[in-house]
C-alpha cells in the first residue's frame, strides 16, 4: 500500500522537498524533507495541515487530485509552525467555506502568522471530538511537543493516531529511507529538549488502540508500533542507547585533531566497541547531537581561542545544554600555548546541566601532540570508561 493510499477514506496529501539543503535554517538534510498532510474522505471532508510554502504549489495540486471535486469542511490545524501551517492563507482562499479546527492556544497564535485571517474557526480542548460521519477524530492536548499549541488526533474507527511532529524523520519520502536513518538525529535535535511533555503524551497514547502511526514528516508507520514508541520512551527519558563514547573536537591547526584521533584509539584498544568521532567545525553538529544522546560517554577536546572556547566546540556544548543534554559522562582535553582555558569553560557549560559526571583528570595539550602526552589520554580514557 502506497502513501498516497492509508486507506480508503484516509488519503496523503503531502509533498517532498528535495531542494531545500538546510531544515530550519541550521539541520543539514541531504535527502530533503517531506511535509505531510492528509485527508479523510466522508460524510465531511477533513484536510488534516497544510505544507511549507516551499511545497504549496504541488500540495495544492495534491489535494485537487484526492478530493476529486469535493470541498473541504475542516481544516484541522495540529501544529502552527510555518513547515506545517505555511499554505494556511492560500487554503483559506482556495475553500474559504472551510472551518478551522484548533485550539485556544492555535487560534491566539494564528494572528501572528496571518494578521489577515477572518475565516470560521472550531475551537477544541482535551477530549473533545469531531465527527466526520464514520470517522471521529478525538483530539489529545501535547503542550511544548515541541510548540505550546501542538495537539495529535486519534481517527476511532481506522484506529489512527495524527502526531504532529512526533515519530517524524527528516528526509523525503522519496529518498526510500528508513525510519530509523534520522529518526533520531530529527528527535534529539527538535522535540529532545521536551522529554517530559513528551513523556506526558506518550502515557496518554497508551489509552488508545493504534494501528497506524501518521506524522508531519517522514514515513507513516504501520507495523510493529512498539518499537517506535519504545524508542520515543528511552529518548524521552534521557536514557542512553549505547555504552559507546562520542569523541567531538574542535581545532584550529590541526593539532587537537590529532590529539583526538589518538584518543578514539585509545577508547578501542581500552575495549571501547562503538567510538565516534566528530571535527566540529567540518561535520554535521546535528548528528554529533544525536550521538552524544545516543552514547553513555562524550569526549570534549578543544583548543582555547581569544581566551575561551574555539566557536565550534562553544556552540555544540550550547546546543546540548539547550538540549537538556543530561545524564551522562565527560571527559575534558584541552590545548592552549600560552594560557590554556578551554578546559574551564568547557566544565561550566558542563555544570550547569544535570547528573553529568566529568572525569577527575584533565589533561592540557601545549601546541602539537607530543609521546609525553599518552600516558595522561591512558589515564583520563580508562576515567572515562570505568563504571
Amino acid at each position: 500500500m502506497s502513501q498516497h493510499h492509508i486507506s480508503d477514506a484516509v488519503r496523503y496529501a503531502g509533498v517532498d522537498d528535495t531542494s531545500i539543503d538546510i531544515f530550519e535554517s541550521q539541520y543539514p538534510v541531504p535527502n530533503g524533507v517531506s511535509y505531510n498532510s492528509y485527508v479523510i474522505l466522508d460524510e465531511k471532508t477533513a484536510v488534516l495541515d497544510t505544507v511549507d510554502r516551499r511545497g504549496t504549489e504541488a500540495w495544492l495540486e495534491n489535494l485537487e487530485s484526492v478530493l476529486q471535486g469535493r470541498s473541504p469542511d475542516y481544516l484541522v490545524v495540529h501544529h502552527l509552525e510555518p513547515d506545517h501551517a505555511g499554505s494556511i492563507g492560500v487554503f483559506c482562499g482556495k475553500y474559504p467555506d472551510a472551518v478551522l479546527v484548533g485550539n485556544a492556544k492555535t487560534f491566539s497564535m494564528l494572528p501572528k502568522f496571518f494578521p489577515d485571517f477572518a475565516g470560521q474557526t472550531v475551537t477544541v480542548k482535551e477530549g473533545d471530538t469531531l465527527s466526520l460521519g464514520a470517522h471521529t477524530l478525538t483530539f489529545v492536548m501535547a503542550p511544548m511537543v515541541h510548540w505550546p499549541e501542538v495537539m495529535v488526533s486519534y481517527e476511532s474507527t481506522e484506529k489512527i493516531l495524527f502526531s504532529a511532529d512526533g515519530f517524524g524523520t527528516f528526509g523525503a519520502l522519496s529518498s526510500g529511507q528508513s525510519w530509523d536513518k534520522e529518526a533520531a538525529r530529527y528527535y534529539f535535535n527538535i522535540v529532545g529538549k521536551y522529554g517530559g511533555q513528551v513523556q506526558a503524551l506518550l502515557k496518554k497514547a497508551a489509552g488508545l488502540d493504534i494501528q497506524i502511526i501518521c506524522p508531519l514528516h517522514g514515513p507513516v508507520l504501520r507495523e510493529n508500533l512498539g518499537y517506535y514508541v519504545g524508542k520515543y520512551d528511552q529518548w524521552s527519558r534521557y536514557e542512553p542507547e549505547s555504552e559507546g563514547a562520542v569523541v567531538a573536537f574542535a581545532s584550529i591547526h590541526g593539532n587537537t585533531a590529532q590529539a583526538a584521533k589518538l584518543f578514539a584509539e585509545i577508547l578501542r584498544e581500552k575495549g571501547c566497541a562503538e567510538v565516534h568521532l566528530f571535527d566540529l567545525s567540518r561535520e554535521d553538529q546535528a548528528l554529533a547531537v544525536e550521538r552524544a544522546f545516543r552514547c553513555r560517554r562524550l569526549a570534549l577536546l578543544s583548543a582555547t581561542y581569544d581566551g575561551g572556547l574555539f566557536p565550534a566546540m562553544d556552540h555544540f556544548l550550547a546546543h546540548l545544554r539547550d538540549k537538556t543534554w543530561r545524564g551522562r559522562k565527560a571527559a575534558l582535553v584541552e590545548n592552549g600555548s600560552w594560557a590554556p582555558s578551554a578546559a574551564r569553560h568547557m566544565r561550566t557549560y558542563l555544570e550547569a546541566m544535570k547528573d553529568i559526571t566529568v572525569c577527575p583528570t584533565v589533561h592540557t595539550l601545549q601546541g602539537a601532540l607530543k609521546d609525553s602526552d599518552r600516558p595522561a589520554l591512558e589515564r583520563i580514557a580508562e576515567e572515562l570508561l570505568a563504571d
